[in-house]
């Protein structure tokens, strides 16, 4: 437990009221008790600040004065928030050892302070720079490079020449560096094509659980530092993703797609492949990316949630779509006779 006053000095923030209040943990405005700190991250939940129990809570000077409660002030409540949680974190701590039933090829480098749980593999040519964390059952491939201070969860898979930069996190049963889905036709059956390249990923890479990263088919794959992909999330050969964007679960991107800096993608999106996306891209979730977007800004596709009888009559029309345009054109053709014929008329009056 730590006190309001220790909380304050390390993260930078001014503190009103009573310092000597130990903080036991973090918690919502609408959960929190006597003893955790919360936070406001947005006005619409200043209305909240009345019936909380918190101890004391994390807002913006603009609005301090309806707060009763012991304040810490921030220009960025919710920035905030997210270091405070390294205050309070429970997650197991590393050994610092190798496990027994690891098994770690002779020729691999191992650095110091590094952690190989149980039941991983490391294999020949393997470099494991100084305190990684390579989790239970974790299969690190072939003349992998795994950065400094990076941590592997259990089950995660690494093919063969995969580079993954330091202080990154891969979550479980996350797959990197298998092949992308290439095979040309052949009379009927399908020639596989070799991936001859790798992936390459930057510092500061958040990977979360169950991502496939497929390797580059004649070069890598690559992901810049600072990216973040959420849950489920594919990503194909020759992709290029570059620093800061931001990508949310179950989001698909094709191949050797380039994506920008500091793009950010919604929940289930898809990405065709072969496009260009500039920098500073915003896809709202569920949106369809099947063109080059070359302006940065907010984009949205798909169809809203309606009642299912509206939504079918629309579906019918949507399939017309295409005659009701040819009967347009047409109706737009005669109208243009039409307008010709009057005009004519108004010209030359009998």
């Amino acid at each position: 437990m730590k006190t309001l006053k220790t909380i304050a000095g390390t993260l930078g923030l001014e503190l009103r009221g009573a310092d000597n209040i130990v903080i036991s943990g973090l918690a919502p405005l609408e959960q929190a008790g006597s003893t955790h700190l919360s936070f406001v991250s947005s006005k619409r939940y200043l209305s909240a600040l009345a019936q909380t129990q918190a101890a004391a809570v994390i807002l913006h000077p603009d609005w301090v004065d309806e707060c009763a409660l012991p304040c810490l002030i921030s220009d960025q409540p919710y920035l905030s928030y997210a270091k405070a949680t390294a205050l309070f974190d429970t997650r197991p701590s590393p050994s610092g050892t190798l496990h027994p039933t690891a098994t770690i090829d002779d020729s691999a480098s191992i650095g110091q302070g590094v952690t190989v749980d149980s039941g991983a593999v490391i294999a020949a040519g393997a470099r494991i720079e100084d305190g990684a964390w390579i989790g239970s059952n974790t299969v690190v491939g072939h003349n992998v490079t795994i950065g400094r201070g990076t941590r592997l969860y259990p089950n995660v898979t690494l093919y063969h020449d995969v580079v993954l930069g330091s202080h990154c996190t891969v979550h479980a049963n996350t797959v990197i560096g298998s092949d992308g889905f290439g095979f040309a036709p052949n009379a009927g059956q399908w020639q596989k094509i070799l991936q001859l390249g790798g992936v390459a990923i930057g510092d500061h890479v958040d990977i979360g659980a169950s991502v496939t990263i497929d390797r580059g088919a004649l070069t890598d794959t690559r992901i810049e530092s600072h990216v973040i992909i959420d849950n489920q999330v594919h990503v194909a050969h020759n992709v290029h993703i570059k620093s800061g964007t931001a990508i949310a679960a179950g989001t698909a991107i094709a191949g050797s797609t380039v994506i920008g800096s500091n793009c950010t993608f919604g929940g289930m999106c898809g990405v065709a492949d072969h496009i260009e996306i500039a920098d500073n891209v915003h896809v709202n979730g569920q949106g369809r990316v099947s063109k080059s977007l070359t302006e940065p800004g907010v984009y949205s596709s798909g169809t809203p949630i309606q009642p299912y009888r509206d939504w079918s009559r629309n579906a019918v029309r949507f399939e017309q779509l295409a005659e009701m345009a040819k009967r347009l054109s047409s109706l737009e053709k005669q109208l243009a006779l039409l307008s010709g014929a009057a005009g004519s008329q108004e010209e030359h009056p009998s």
